[in-house]
């Protein structure tokens, strides 16, 4: 008999106060970012939703600075969270925000494979050091391309930084949740794409979570701490005060924010 009611552990937008409001917001700012603010789009594939928006900075780019969205996978677009881009592409960084193919369309597995794509086509269009961030699934997605073998060696080497935000990278909890029905996850593909059971890569990472988040997302992020310390590539934990599953992403629009400081500026 299961003891935790797994659906209730990753249920966010009721316990966060004014929860719909800032959904809402995202799409408004989204919008207005984007107009102000067209992104180049490339296609890594024939999905509809294989493609990549690039927005490019006046001058050269820094590097190139990568957000995969969240939306337990089976959910949202790039083009919801547009504005977030607005705090490193400011500081000069290129910032590429990936699309894939939801569930149950595609399982997780695909999805990583897909992001995989999108990250090194984006490489290719925008030289030197690259910055990975992303939030919910998509921090699960970014820890999992600072495994081994996820991504081409020479755009691996190229990783500066992983900045996994309000991850998830332990799935096997998943496969007791009712939106299994979508993901379709079973114990050997949830062993296999859990970040926390794989090898790492050398690429440095911080695990940034709002300290007032629900307790299954504060013991996803120490789980991965300890896992990257038994590794021998430790990674540091940042616990941000006061904040929730949904306010936590709001610094990434802010240039002068703690979290892209800490996304562009550390070099572990």
């Amino acid at each position: 008999m299961e003891l935790i009611d797994w659906t209730d552990a990753f249920e966010n937008g009721a316990y966060i106060p004014g929860a719909e409001e800032i959904a809402a917001g995202w799409g408004r700012d989204a919008a207005a970012f984007r107009a102000a603010t067209p992104p180049r789009t490339l296609r890594y594939g024939d999905g509809a939703r294989q493609i990549v928006d690039l927005y490019l900075p006046e001058g050269a780019p820094r590097g190139l600075a990568v957000f995969v969205h969240g939306g337990y996978w089976h959910s949202r677009a790039p083009q919801d969270f547009a504005h977030l881009a607005a705090g490193a592409l400011a500081r000069g960084w290129a910032v590429a925000q990936p699309g894939y193919t939801l569930a149950p369309e595609a399982r997780i597995a695909g999805i990583g494979r897909e992001v995989a794509r999108a990250v090194e086509l984006a490489a290719s269009a925008v030289a030197g050091p690259i910055r990975l961030s992303g939030h919910s699934a998509g921090g699960h997605l970014v820890a999992r391309l600072a495994c081994a073998g996820a991504l081409d060696p020479g755009v691996a080497a190229r990783i500066a930084h992983v900045l996994p935000i309000s991850g998830i990278f332990d799935l096997a909890p998943l496969t007791a949740s009712a939106m299994n029905a979508k993901l379709q996850l079973d114990a050997a593909e949830a062993a296999a794409e859990s970040p926390a059971l794989l090898e790492p890569s050398d690429a440095p990472m911080t695990l940034w979570v709002g300290a007032a988040e629900r307790p299954e997302f504060l013991r996803q992020t120490r789980l991965m701490g300890e896992a990257r310390s038994r590794s021998g590539r430790p990674a540091a934990e940042i616990y941000a005060p006061g904040l929730n599953h949904f306010t936590v992403i709001a610094g990434l629009a802010d240039p002068a924010s703690d979290i892209v400081t800490t996304w562009l500026e550390t070099n572990p």
